[in-house]
């Protein structure tokens, strides 16, 4: 992955900064393989016209497309107004540094960052709110490595100088900073796998609506616990399970209260 994004750059670079003759019909052909992208990952595209005029995503890609070369080239300032340009007009803010594979798709894409160092392989599809972004002010390589195949999801950030391997999925809010395994799906934070190379870890799908939130799976084996604790005592003083039915039929009533707030009586 890393030879290809390194022969991507290279070409770009190269069509950009050599004296010899430009190579339109690249260009043209990688920006027809982009929109097929887009085609193929988001059943809302109805055509290419309406992809090439409408998409944000797409818009954002194409300039970091222009700004990267630029800046392969040594060439000050100007790939950042690109980039700055590219941000005011799409919500996109991705760093003339980022090296950027085949395939890669922003869906929706309001909110999205990509830090300097960032390597994102072919194929990879993100969605509004993701951060590939640094840790600290460490020099050097400080943004994530993502491989092939990637999906990740709203509201995601990917810290540090990590590594995401082929074909992983990151669900909706999580926080990644170690490194994760192809083949993997990791939800939480901070983020760990629920699902590697096909076998469960938790979750018996790869569906995105049905991931766990490992918060809740936290607080309902503390109830369980609290709950067998309950029925202990309750077996050595006999009275105090009475006294206890007591409270919990008060404590109910209170949370109904809550929970009717919305109705109009206020909390």
């Amino acid at each position: 992955m890393n030879r290809a994004l390194g022969t991507v750059a290279d070409v770009a670079a190269g069509a950009w900064c050599a004296t010899r003759k430009s190579r339109p019909r690249y260009f043209v052909e990688r920006m027809r393989r982009d929109v097929q992208a887009v085609r193929d990952r988001d059943p809302a595209a109805t055509s290419s016209f309406e992809i090439v005029t409408s998409y944000s995503g797409l818009h954002a890609l194409w300039l970091h497309r222009l700004a990267h070369p630029l800046y392969r080239c040594g060439m000050p300032v100007l790939p950042r107004w690109i980039s700055q340009f590219n941000r005011f007009a799409t919500g996109i803010e991705i760093h003339p540094g980022a090296q950027i594979g085949e395939g890669f798709f922003v869906d929706h894409g309001s909110g999205v960052v990509i830090g300097e160092t960032a390597e994102i392989g072919d194929n990879v599809t993100i969605y509004q709110g993701v951060t590939l972004g640094g840790t600290g002010k460490e020099h050097g390589k400080r943004h994530p490595t993502l491989g092939d195949n990637i999906v990740v999801g709203s509201g995601a950030s990917v810290l540090g100088s990590v590594k995401i391997g082929d074909n992983a999925k990151i669900g909706s809010g999580s926080v990644v900073v170690h490194d994760v395994p192809a083949n993997a799906t990791v939800v939480g934070n901070p983020g760990h796998p629920v699902l590697v190379d096909g076998q469960r870890v938790g979750i018996p799908d790869i569906d995105y609506t049905h991931l766990p939130d490992p918060v809740a799976e936290a607080l309902k084996c503390v109830v369980d616990r609290i709950i067998a604790l309950e029925q202990e005592l309750d077996e050595i003083d006999p009275k105090r399970k009475e006294r206890r039915h007591q409270r919990i039929a008060r404590s109910q009533e209170a949370l109904d209260r809550l929970l009717h707030f919305s109705e109009g009586a206020g909390i």
